[in-house]
């Protein structure tokens, strides 16, 4: 089973450039506290590192 990861947003996005803020809605994160359910693949954890100061990640157990 492929690993998932739980993306959970923190920070408001705000203030941000264009391109953060259109990262956040690829990954389905547009409002504060919203998480989301994303596999663990490479072009997820691009996206993630791109706004790793407005998200909090954790594995997903199971």
């Amino acid at each position: 089973m492929a690993q998932k990861l739980k993306v959970t947003q923190v920070g408001s996005p705000i203030r941000r450039t264009k391109d953060q803020r259109a990262t956040l809605i690829g990954l389905g994160l547009n409002k504060m506290h919203r998480t989301r359910e994303l596999p663990d693949t490479p072009e997820v954890r691009g996206m993630i590192a791109k706004v790793k100061h407005m998200v909090r990640v954790e594995p997903v157990e199971g």
